[in-house]
């Protein structure tokens, strides 16, 4: 077994870490960690659980530490659950102390040496962590995950990436209130109502997209050659982000073809049969109604993108429109955070 940590284990996705890693065959959590004024107590007695599972039992009695390095002791990953300016500057110190960190955090997402990671999409972009450990002197590292939003999307881009030529993709995002954290959106803003803005969700989906996707040379990454636009709104939903998609391809294209790339796309993380893998990481519904959150999150044990309504769009020359469904706290947060990591367990 692998000890690790959490950092910032009392938020929302902190306690996604703790739920999906509770009965883990690999990793064994043996360090939380949280504010100051966390610090010391029983995790119990810290945190405000808001999940529908109970606190695992081995987990309410561990005493809560403060996230600094010289407190997490004989752990080897940490995962990072930290508000972004929290994370740029603690993370760093992690990784600096031997610590291999996979982080959900934005913070470092966009650093050139620093592998923005999705298994199934670039694996081949850990191949950054010896470049990023020669440039900072570290023996730790840090890897991080993209945007929620980014990964359901990328994860539907890239089967298509690989057998058609994108030329433009479009974006309109229906998020869940949880991707805001527990406090994020009051109940008088979101109940009867949509918010048309969600600070920085379209500049992370338009330059994330793109970097994932793009050609890694074994030092730097070459961003793919096809425009990106979002725009993103957050909805009356708990969990669960919903995303229209369209795209303009640079050739004719039959449907079936499309569907038959969806359900025919997998990746490393499937063939090395890891613990977090979906089977299936696209799930494609043939009814008119579907995708649908509620309905559709759990998809792989919330590890699967679900798509459907799959047809042509006759407004572009080769068009293309499909909507998805991907759980953001579990595919788009913690879970792409500890595939990550058992990606990186079983290669490196």
């Amino acid at each position: 077994m692998v000890n690790v940590g959490i950092l910032g284990a009392t938020g929302m996705v902190g306690q996604r870490f703790i739920e999906l890693l509770a009965d883990h065959p690999n990793f064994e959590v043996t360090a939380l960690t949280a504010s100051s004024r966390s610090a010391g107590k029983r995790y119990e007695d810290a945190v405000t659980w808001h999940l529908e599972s109970k606190i695992p039992e081995a987990i309410g009695d561990t005493i809560v530490v403060d996230t600094d390095p010289n407190q997490v002791k004989d752990v080897e990953i940490v995962f990072s659950a930290l508000p972004t300016q929290h994370a740029a500057v603690v993370e760093p110190k992690f990784a600096e102390a031997g610590m291999k960190v996979a982080s959900n955090a934005s913070a470092m997402r966009m650093e050139p040496d620093v592998p923005l990671v999705v298994p199934e999409v670039n694996p081949e972009h850990l191949d950054l962590i010896e470049t990023q450990q020669k440039k900072r002197g570290w023996d730790g590292f840090i890897v991080t995950n993209p945007n929620c939003s980014t990964i359901a999307l990328v994860m539907t881009l890239k089967p298509l990436y690989d057998q058609f030529n994108i030329k433009r993709v479009y974006v309109s995002t229906m998020q869940a209130v949880s991707g805001a954290g527990y406090n994020g959106v009051p109940s008088m803003a979101i109940v009867d109502n949509l918010v048309p803005f969600i600070g920085d969700e379209e500049e992370k989906m338009e330059s994330e997209t793109l970097h994932l996707l793009g050609d890694f040379d074994g030092t730097t990454v070459t961003n793919a050659n096809f425009g990106v636009s979002a725009s993103c709104h957050r909805v009356a939903v708990l969990d669960g982000h919903t995303e229209a998609v369209f795209i303009e391809m640079e050739d004719d294209f039959a449907v079936d073809d499309i569907k038959q790339s969806f359900s025919n796309f997998n990746g490393l993380p499937q063939k090395l049969n890891l613990h977090s893998a979906p089977e299936n990481p696209i799930v494609i519904h043939e009814e008119l109604n579907r995708p649908q959150p509620r309905m559709d999150r759990m998809a792989g044990n919330g590890m699967a993108v679900s798509v459907g309504r799959i047809r042509k769009d006759d407004v572009f020359e080769n068009g293309l429109k499909y909507i998805l469904v991907g759980h953001n706290t579990i595919r788009g947060a913690a879970g792409a955070s500890i595939l990550n990591a058992e990606l990186i367990n079983e290669i490196m």
